[in-house]
């Protein structure tokens, strides 16, 4: 016999007894199945966080001063626009932006309300990706002309104006009168690191440095042209600051490094623990194929003995077996690659726009090869045991 009539042989043997090879696979479908979720699951979830933490600043590294509540801080040791200027110039900084912040009160309706007054600079939007959803960001002349304008947050918006509409209305906050005109939100929530909060107003860094006469940045946003250039960043940073100010002066510098690190162990550690429990469902679903070939090898017996007396040789016999193998393992497999694809496609449908599941090609190879290898390694020991009966006795076996 040659390979196409041993292949046709072992077809016809699983067309006569089809519910129990589609029973036997079922394993393998499950196990190929998950093996192409998790993977999906892993690179969706992990592009997810990815965006996520990009949208709080894009490869964003900040400053502040570290207080220390025993002593008064010299004034020699804050930072200011010089030395925002001087962060400029290092190679892989693309964009540098200060902020302060000042707690101060706005009257509504005869009720004085807290405010959290923020003065930013001019690339504070550019870092921080700001959402303007009414009106217009600062420009150049205002930062220019120190001029009485602001942005609010969308739950101040709506505490103080309600329905109506805020751009162009006057706010006093303090000793000054401000216009809105603009209403803004962060893109994405920023887990605590943000220095805006629910009842912030934004205003010109240079009316924050002529209302307080001090030219004090208390937090440096710095970003840098690359993900991969931040550490470096962070070391320059620090290095620069610590070398413009007194040795005595300490300067927290902080980035997203360690809650990407964390993000990204997270969603390593349960992708290796989900494909364990893929390569145990497909342990189990090799078992049961090898349980159901041997009690397959039993029943054909007699076959088996007729074959072997007209002239299959032993080689022949095992290959029948493991074609058998594999064509219940491969088809299982085709059959859960396309459930694994099927789900994520149609779960494409039910999110939002902007969050696409990406299906692994990579996952796709590794669960088919996978699967078959399952079905070959445990149906080797039927196959080998077919292939070693002796036709004498097999003839007499009943």
């Amino acid at each position: 016999m040659d390979i196409r009539e041993t292949i046709s042989v072992a077809i016809d043997a699983l067309r006569a007894n089809k519910l129990r090879a589609i029973l036997t696979s079922l394993g393998v479908i499950i196990g190929s199945a998950s093996i192409v979720l998790v993977v999906t699951v892993a690179l969706t979830s992990k592009k997810f966080v990815l965006s996520q933490i990009e949208s709080i600043g894009s490869n964003l590294v900040w400053v502040e001063l570290v207080q220390r509540p025993d002593k008064a801080q010299p004034l020699s040791y804050e930072m200011s626009l010089d030395d925002m200027e001087a962060v400029k110039s290092i190679p892989a900084v693309i964009e540098v932006a200060g902020t302060r912040e000042l707690e101060t009160a706005v009257v509504v309706d005869g009720v004085e309300r807290p405010v959290h007054m923020v003065g930013v600079t001019e690339g504070y939007q550019t870092i921080r990706r700001l959402l303007i959803l009414r009106g217009r960001y600062f420009d150049a002349a205002d930062m220019e002309m120190r001029s009485k304008v602001c942005l609010i947050t969308t739950q101040r918006a709506d505490r103080i104006y309600g329905q109506e509409n805020p751009i162009g209305k006057s706010m006093r906050m303090g000793e000054l009168t401000f216009t809105v005109i603009g209403v803004f939100r962060e893109r994405v929530e920023t887990f605590g690191l943000s220095d805006i909060q629910e009842n912030s107003v934004i205003i010109p860094f240079t009316l924050m440095k002529y209302y307080t006469g001090l030219e004090v940045v208390r937090l440096l946003d710095v970003q840098s042209a690359r993900a991969e250039d931040v550490p470096s960043v962070e070391r320059q940073v620090g290095q620069l600051l610590r070398s413009r100010h007194p040795a005595e002066a300490e300067y927290k510098v902080q980035s997203l490094t360690a809650i990407l690190g964390a993000a990204k162990n997270i969603s390593l550690a349960l992708t290796i623990v989900l494909i364990v429990i893929a390569f145990i469902a497909l342990v189990i679903s090799g078992i049961g194929i090898m349980n159901i070939m041997l009690v397959t090898v039993k029943e054909r017996t007699r076959e088996i003995g007729i074959r072997k007396a007209i002239g299959a040789s032993r080689r022949e016999i095992m290959y029948q077996f493991l074609i058998e193998s594999f064509v219940i393992s491969g088809g299982g497999a085709v059959v859960g690659i396309l459930i694994g694809i099927a789900i994520p496609v149609g779960a494409q449908f039910f999110l939002p726009g902007n969050l696409r599941v990406p299906v692994s090609s990579l996952s796709v190879v590794i669960a088919f090869v996978v699967s078959c290898s399952t079905g070959l390694f445990f149906g080797y020991l039927p196959a080998n045991q077919a292939a070693s009966l002796q036709p004498v006795e097999s003839l007499r076996y009943e």
